[in-house]
């Protein structure tokens, strides 16, 4: 199941992806008898996220199929962020060899690289990725999500699947020269407004067959600029899962970011994109606040 958040007459909802069409959670609930909430937050949050799922592989995909529903056609949507205000987000920086080589920097072995970001960093597929006027070199990262379905703590490493929603495509961006003059300004270089695009799609996880074998790209400006699969992780999202459930309790709608194969320096004008195998790209313009 693919679900996104669209905008409709200056509102944000959910919205159930079908073929070239999608049909609005609100209008399936209603004709279905159930009481869900209308936005993807809240189907995370109140637990409906599952009882949708379950609908749509217990013949809901058919009758979505099947013309139920108004629904949207795929060239008139215009997308906005999967939701506003997750309680957490995680990155993890350094997470593949090749980009720490990228960094100068030794790649953590011993537990991951990890910091959080603002919900005030979130911008969605389409939107604007501003470069700060404190920063002279920004960069942006393509990264594999994973949105948490479940409240959990001291998560089971074989078990991580059964407390994710699914997946999505995020871009993250890095203010590298602020990071460069000390790396204790982690949450600095990370926390800039527009500094965090996820969506266009929330994927449930039998969306994704092989998580390890997929692989992650950086797109910048129409051109592959860096490329890895998750196997190549040095901490693969298993670990992420049941070590930061160990940290703090994770709760519906809290996101990781699971790292980038490489960043791309960003420059006026530009478009970064986050292009993950079997999933739809997201992409975002770049203009640069110093200009």
């Amino acid at each position: 199941m693919r679900v996104a958040t669209l905008r409709i007459h200056g509102r944000e909802a959910a919205f159930v992806a079908s073929g070239e069409r999608f049909v609005a959670v609100a209008e399936i609930a209603a004709a279905t008898g159930r009481c869900w909430a209308a936005d993807i937050f809240g189907l995370l949050e109140s637990g409906a996220w599952y009882e949708l799922l379950d609908w749509f592989r217990d013949g809901g995909e058919a009758k979505l199929k099947g013309g139920m529903g108004t629904g949207v056609a795929r060239k008139d949507a215009v997308f906005a962020p999967l939701y506003r205000h997750p309680r957490k987000i995680w990155g993890i920086g350094l997470n593949y060899r090749e980009h720490a080589g990228d960094l100068d920097e030794k790649p953590p072995t011993a537990e991951p690289a990890s910091f959080m970001k603002p919900d005030t960093s979130i911008v969605g597929d389409g939107d604007e990725i501003l470069l700060p006027k404190l920063s002279q070199r920004t960069t942006g990262e393509a990264e594999l999500g994973l949105v948490f379905g479940k409240r959990c703590r001291d998560v089971a490493r074989e078990d991580w699947q059964s407390v994710l929603a699914g997946y999505t495509t995020i871009v993250d961006m890095t203010a590298e020269d602020i990071l460069r003059r000390n790396p204790r300004n982690l949450t600095q270089c990370k926390s800039f407004d527009t500094f965090f695009s996820f969506g266009p799609y929330l994927y449930s996880t039998d969306e994704i067959a092989d998580v390890a074998g997929t692989r992650v790209t950086t797109v910048h400006n129409g051109a592959e600029h860096a490329s890895n699969t998750v196997a190549n992780m040095t901490f693969p999202p298993d670990f992420l899962v049941g070590y930061h459930s160990q940290i703090m309790t994770m709760l519906p709608g809290d996101v990781i970011s699971t790292g980038t194969p490489g960043a791309a320096v960003l420059a006026d004008g530009d478009t970064i994109e986050c292009r993950i195998e079997g999933l739809e790209p997201l992409r975002n313009t770049v203009r640069d606040l110093k200009e």
